[in-house]
């Protein structure tokens, strides 16, 4: 694809964004072939290479968008705090080989990143391939918390627990008196656009009915949001609610619209059906539930202007295990990578032989098939090379666009 066709796939893929953001969103894509993996999730899977690897695998429900930075920790319905894949924007239906290779392939890409070289970052993906394949062949899902933990991810839960949510929202919020109003710092926070905070003064109140607490759901303030990549340009907000009880037991709530996912176009090319959702937020809810072993804290589903929206409980972009922090032990990041492999397995086992996907037997007998574990690596080499040759064809228009 020349830089011209790139170019057009882009600004077909992100329309109607807000122009602000989609600039801070081509702006990062610029900047490295990891962000643009990041950003341009439609090119991958429009580039993945026609052949049995990616076509026969077992069906299993994807989270579509998978990364290293795409793990990290959130906090269950039960208010306990878990690591695992943590955005599911463009969830489907897909062959487990697709979240896999993309998961390899950034890897390599955010060689960089992690502060390793390139054959360390193929030995690292190795490690996460051979993980995933152990996790899966053994037939359990699992998962990952605080106690069950070990290395990075371990300091990053055992930093959660010690956090207070006096100091979160004091990073976040401005307090004076017995009122915090929401930083509009343009890093994390933009203001609002004209007629939207009529329109989340109006919806929330709807929403509140619905719920168990109402008054828990008392908008304070809001504001657009900034996170992320892909994303970036959507319509997304954070809000600031009364939570239990203003100043130090508010709450703040994420709100992002949702769009079909970028999956959509390859598996209605190669004849894979989808469930027939009722919206595009019903599918991220639905594909989220069913992969993570406890659901996410506040998770819905709504309606919002005229837009499907998934509505959950703020998730900190800064509650990712800390990469870059192996202190020249590769052994911390290869334990990291491989839990991220194992979550994977475990994340598919656990929505096994739901609304098409493969049965648990199936996804086992993949697990300990040796013949697909070359095929994988080669193809991740592959993958992470035309990411990075659309990159360096591109960057100069994203860093000017």
């Amino acid at each position: 694809m020349n830089t011209d066709a790139l170019v057009a796939a882009l600004q077909a893929h992100n329309q109607d964004r807000d122009p602000q953001l989609l600039r801070m969103k081509y702006q990062k894509m610029a900047q490295s072939a990891f962000l643009f993996l990041r950003g341009a999730d439609h090119l991958f899977y429009d580039a993945l290479p026609d052949q049995p690897l990616f076509r026969s695998a077992p069906l299993a429900w994807a989270c579509g968008d998978l990364h290293v930075e795409n793990f990290g920790s959130y906090k269950g319905d039960n208010r306990q705090v878990y690591f695992d894949l943590n955005d599911f924007d463009e969830g489907a239906l897909a062959p487990a080989s697709w979240d896999l290779v993309r998961l390899l392939a950034s890897i390599q890409c955010g060689a960089d990143a992690l502060r390793v070289s390139a054959p360390e970052a193929e030995d690292l993906g190795a490690h996460c391939l051979d993980a995933y394949r152990a996790a899966l062949a053994g037939g359990k899902p699992r998962w990952v918390e605080r106690e069950t933990s070990v290395g990075l991810i371990q300091d990053l839960l055992c930093d959660l627990k010690n956090r207070k949510r006096v100091d979160f929202l004091d990073k976040r919020t401005t307090r004076k008196g017995q009122r915090r109003s929401l930083n509009l710092d343009g890093v994390k926070a933009l203001p609002l656009l004209p007629g939207q905070h009529e329109l989340l003064a109006e919806f929330l109140p709807r929403f509140a009915q619905q719920q168990d607490n109402p008054g828990f759901y008392t908008m304070l303030d809001a504001a657009r949001r900034i996170a992320g990549t892909g994303s970036l340009g959507l319509m997304r907000f954070v809000v600031l609610v009364e939570g239990k009880g203003s100043p130090d037991g508010n709450y703040l709530l994420d709100i992002k619209e949702c769009k079909p996912s970028a999956l959509a176009p390859r598996l209605a090319a190669w004849k894979i059906k989808q469930p027939a959702w009722p919206d595009q937020a019903s599918r991220v809810v639905a594909v989220q539930q069913r992969m993570q072993a406890v659901d996410h804290a506040f998770l819905h589903a709504i309606p919002l202007d005229g837009k499907s929206c998934v509505l959950r409980g703020l998730q900190p972009s800064e509650d990712r295990v800390a990469l870059d922090a192996w202190g020249k032990r590769l052994s911390r990041l290869q334990e990291v990578i491989a839990t991220m492999g194992c979550n994977l397995a475990w994340d598919q086992l656990r929505a096994a032989g739901r609304s098409g996907a493969a049965g648990a037997d199936e996804l086992i007998a993949h697990g300990h098939d040796d013949g697909w574990r070359q095929p994988m690596l080669d193809a991740a080499i592959a993958m992470t090379k035309l990411t990075q040759s659309q990159w360096q064809a591109s960057k100069a228009w994203l860093a000017s666009a």
